[in-house]
């Protein structure tokens, strides 16, 4: 119990606001202790692809060019193992990473 504690607290959860619900230990430290592979810049992209915003786009609003926008999605999509732009987005979203 002390270690679901201390997990509940790390993640900011008080367990007198949220009556009845549990979460196991292990799966909450997995999530924290999960490390965030994607650049500040690579996030940036990805939230901006995850509306649905064109590569140019989103280079007029970052100040980059299209390839290079191109590039940090290529590079953003194999680091989390994603097949697309939406599939890298999904993955980011779901695991808190945008």
């Amino acid at each position: 119990m002390r270690r679901y504690r201390a997990v509940t607290a790390l993640a900011g959860v008080d367990l007198d606001l949220a009556p009845g619900r549990v979460i196991a230990p292990e799966p909450a430290e997995a999530a924290w202790e999960a490390p965030d592979p994607l650049s500040d810049r690579e996030r940036a992209v990805l939230r901006l692809a995850e509306e649905g915003r064109s590569n140019k786009e989103i280079a007029d609003a970052l100040g980059l060019s299209p390839g290079t926008v191109r590039n940090y999605l290529s590079e953003a999509a194999q680091k989390l193992g994603a097949d697309n732009r939406v599939e890298a987005a999904r993955i980011a979203r779901s695991n808190g990473w945008l």
